[in-house]
């Protein structure tokens, strides 16, 4: 059962192909005979590849040379950074306006 899907498609091609131009009644040209190649040597990587495991690395991996910070500490200290300019602008410019901050911070009525 060499080269079966080859021997199929070349039944094929010659039921379903337009004609050669020889009109003779059951004439039909005889099917190649299989080439026979050598095998080569496998030289290529065996198949399937082997499964290579992520923590079986050969060198051990330097703690030191990345700086691990989770995604959620940096969003919260950029937070708060922006909360305390915010209120720094918003110190100022009451400055600047001359705005008496007594009377605006709640709880602290008469206080002025």
């Amino acid at each position: 059962m060499h080269d079966c899907n080859r021997r199929i498609a070349e039944l094929l091609r010659l039921v379903l192909a337009p004609g050669s131009g020889r009109r003779r009644a059951g004439f039909r040209p005889a099917l190649s005979a299989p080439a026979h190649t050598p095998e080569s040597p496998r030289t290529a990587m065996p198949w399937p590849p082997v499964h290579r495991c992520a923590y079986g690395l050969d060198t051990p991996l330097d703690g030191n040379a990345n700086a691990v910070v989770r995604p959620y500490v940096l969003e919260s200290e950029r937070k708060r950074e922006r909360q305390h300019q915010r209120r720094r602008l918003a110190l100022v410019l009451t400055a600047d306006l001359g705005i008496d901050l007594d009377r605006h911070v709640v709880g602290a009525n008469g206080v002025a």
